[in-house]
């Protein structure tokens, strides 16, 4: 992310690309799952045949901490920390050397879309393989709960417990529901994150060229917390609808349910309209601003400490 003016040929350095990557990972769940169950939650039961069950996000939130306090906030939350290190470390990753490979010998003279949109899709793609699976025990973790307006329907004991569980009644394929929802989610999504991120960084740090400012590391941390998170707003809204079919997709008990996310989209949109389709639209915009700032500033941070230098 931003031009670097690194390259893949300074010995192993490319490897400090994956670690800041991973890094910014960790940093977008500790500050975003809490968010990302009520989301979750909304998703699945506000979009359910018998009606509404949750009046929004704030009425979400509050029944989890009345019946599981802090900790049903963070449920699923270790698959998540695993998932979101690895998925964050390849995805920072592969961006930036696609990036550079995609660039070659043009002059760096700011963001390009023929090379960030690419780049970003190709990332997304790949990363999506990874998520799904990790998503699937989340999404199932974080439903069950113990509030009276979620059915009781199963258990798992812990992630693990629900990965085994899933792999015994559904087959290998099983832990890879909702696939094809994943993938459009990421591709569309990480282009669009990154474009933004992109495009805003570089005309802020141009306004900067000749200020003091500059290379304050304050100025820096401010211009991250802001570029990451208008991009991971912009991000989750365009891509919610594919999030709300993956959500439902993954948590469905009935192992022949259908797993077309646009035929998903459409079930959902005939029972409860756009405002179905865009279920957790609170939550999810409230997450995206400190959550995807503070993978921004966490990779920012890491890349820095490392010695790959930006301009």
């Amino acid at each position: 992310m931003g031009e670097k003016k690194t390259t893949t040929g300074e010995g192993l350095g490319f490897y400090k690309e994956y670690v800041a990557g991973m890094m910014a990972g960790l940093a977008t769940v500790a500050v975003g799952h809490p968010f990302d169950t009520v989301k979750v939650k909304l998703q699945k039961h506000n979009t359910d045949v018998q009606g509404l069950r949750y009046k929004n996000g704030l009425h979400c939130a509050s029944r989890i901490l009345q019946t599981e306090g802090v900790k049903g906030l963070y449920r699923g939350a270790t698959s998540s920390f695993l998932g979101m290190a690895f998925e964050s470390s390849l995805m920072f990753g592969i961006y930036s050397q696609a990036k550079l490979f995609l660039r070659g010998t043009m002059p760096d003279d700011g963001p390009r879309p023929e090379i960030i949109v690419p780049s970003a899709m190709f990332g997304g793609a790949i990363i999506s393989f990874v998520l799904c699976p990790t998503e699937l025990v989340k999404c199932r973790m974080q439903i069950q709960g113990t509030d009276s307006l979620v059915p009781n329907f199963r258990r798992y004991k812990s992630p693990l417990d629900c990965a085994v569980q899933t792999v015994k009644n559904e087959g290998v394929t099983g832990i890879f529901r909702g696939g094809s929802a994943t993938l459009l989610r990421e591709c569309a999504g990480n282009a669009v994150f990154f474009t933004v991120y992109e495009y805003l960084r570089y005309h802020i740090h141009s306004k900067l060229e000749d200020s003091k400012l500059k290379d304050g590391y304050l100025v820096d941390m401010g211009i991250g917390v802001f570029t990451g998170g208008l991009g991971g707003i912009a991000c989750w809204s365009a891509v919610l609808p594919f999030d709300v079919a993956k959500t439902i997709i993954q948590t469905s008990p009935n192992k022949a349910a259908e797993r077309n996310p646009f035929k998903v989209l459409s079930s959902i949109h005939k029972r409860a309209g756009l405002k179905g389709c865009y279920a957790g639209l609170g939550p999810t915009i409230v997450r995206a601003f400190p959550a995807n700032a503070a993978a921004i500033v966490a990779w920012e941070f890491s890349m820095k400490m490392l010695g790959i230098k930006r301009d």
